[in-house]
């Protein structure tokens, strides 16, 4: 039998080398982006001033946000709700920025891009400096594809070379280059070894330039063989991706959905989702949604408006807020626990929609993980078979997610009966273990 156990030792490493779990590190909520030649070290900040005074334009009170994002629950859970998200909007706004050379910035000629480039490194150096860049950022350059390549490439050799000459010798803290549009597993390849030149060219560190997939194109999800393609992109990543994006447009585009059925909830869009997932599920791959494209703006500008013309801006923000949050939810169902975000108006909601999301169960998660882990722990300690460990994972997972987006406090752990230090092992096996010790 020990040969028999010494080749499954080698392949148990290998799976876990493959599925070595979720990452520990702090997933953003959402990812906002902007077109390049309009980034300032400021816009972060500058995003939060307009969500916040989004919120209190269009919902004074948390009456008037509940029902516009159509909560559920008391008045008491929607005054909590409220309260937080007003909160996130003066501490952190914006998670996640992607400086975008692509959609948001549109095909230029080459002297106008490579003065974005330089001008956006700039603004990126200086944020830095001045501590006014949000925990995430990022660049989104064009696609790999035969008409962009030499576009892409130059862009991003344009702004990391300008950003760490600039920045000392530094990139910012969780700085990531975007890839869209993939069509092929060469293309990902391309992408890291650019990245690799530009580490040595810059004396920056091994793998310091970390890198996302979009996800918008049926090839992105299906090689020519048909196989699943998403693991052998993440196999010439060379350890380099941090997170899968779903581009919700470009891909019902793709697959000949007209525009008026372009929508977040398409079943074409879960269908897409759900292969990421399942293709991704046990790897330190975070996926993130699309985003709403509807935007909470009114049909009327200018200070002097009527009252119908107020009222006519209301329900039009209204509405976008609705269907927004509904999006949101439907993420959340799907266990996408991040989507980007278009506008400063949509901030309120993408925060509203979380916390209430989790805030709504609370306590009777906290119960129910309390009680669990008593019996568990019991049924363990008198050798006792304890077969239900998913659940018990299940139950975690809630409050761990639950943590990272803010929508609950460390203080509120202390109701499952588990600390904080037991909740961050983030299984549930290593916790029932722990007990055992003790």
């Amino acid at each position: 039998m020990d040969a028999i156990l010494d080749r499954l030792r080698a392949a148990n490493a290998e799976f876990q080398s493959r599925f070595p779990g979720e990452s520990e590190k702090r997933q953003p909520v959402h990812t906002v982006y902007g077109g390049a030649h309009l980034f300032k070290s400021t816009t972060a900040a500058r995003i939060g001033e307009i969500a916040l005074r989004s919120l209190r334009d269009y919902a004074p009170d948390a009456g008037t946000f509940a029902g516009a994002l159509g909560l559920s629950g008391p008045a008491s859970l929607h005054e909590e709700v409220y309260r937080r998200v007003e909160a996130k909007l003066r501490r952190e706004a914006v998670e996640d920025f992607r400086i975008d050379f692509e959609d948001g910035f549109g095909s230029r000629p080459d002297a106008e891009e490579d003065e974005a480039a330089r001008t956006a490194a700039t603004e990126t150096a200086k944020g830095m400096k001045a501590g006014t860049l949000p925990p995430f950022i990022g660049i989104r350059v064009k696609s790999l594809s035969e008409e962009n390549k030499r576009r892409s490439l130059r862009t991003l050799e344009r702004f990391v070379t300008a950003l760490v000459e600039q920045a000392g010798g530094r990139l910012p803290e969780n700085f990531v280059a975007t890839l869209p549009k993939i069509t092929h597993e060469g293309q990902v390849a391309a992408f890291v070894e650019a990245l690799e030149l530009l580490e040595k060219r810059l004396s920056l560190p091994a793998g310091a330039l970390k890198m996302e997939f979009m996800i918008e194109t049926p090839q992105s999800l299906f090689g020519a063989g048909g196989e699943i393609a998403l693991p052998g992109y993440l196999a010439v990543a060379k350890g380099r991706c941090v997170a899968a994006h779903f581009g919700t447009y470009d891909f019902t585009a793709s697959v000949n959905i007209t525009a008026e059925h372009q929508t977040m909830d398409h079943p074409s869009c879960d269908f897409a989702r759900h292969i990421m997932k399942v293709a991704l599920a046990g790897t330190p791959i975070w996926l993130s949604d699309g985003a709403t494209n509807v935007m909470p703006v009114g049909p009327h500008k200018g200070k002097e408006l009527t009252e119908r013309q107020k009222r006519e801006n209301v329900e039009a923000v209204h509405r976008a807020w609705k269907l927004n949050a509904d999006h949101v939810r439907h993420s959340l169902r799907h266990a996408y626990y991040q989507g980007w975000d278009l506008h400063p108006a949509q901030l309120p909601v993408r925060y509203g929609a979380l916390y209430s999301f989790f805030l709504e169960g609370l306590d009777a998660a906290s119960a129910r993980l309390r009680n669990f882990i008593e019996k568990a722990a019991q049924a363990t300690l008198v050798g006792d078979v304890f077969d239900d460990a998913a659940t018990g994972q299940g139950l975690l997972n809630y409050f761990l997610r639950a943590l990272n987006c803010g929508a609950i406090a460390e203080a509120e752990i202390a109701a499952t009966g588990l600390t904080l230090e037991e909740i961050q092992t983030r299984s549930f096996m290593k916790i029932l273990d722990g007990r055992k010790g003790r």
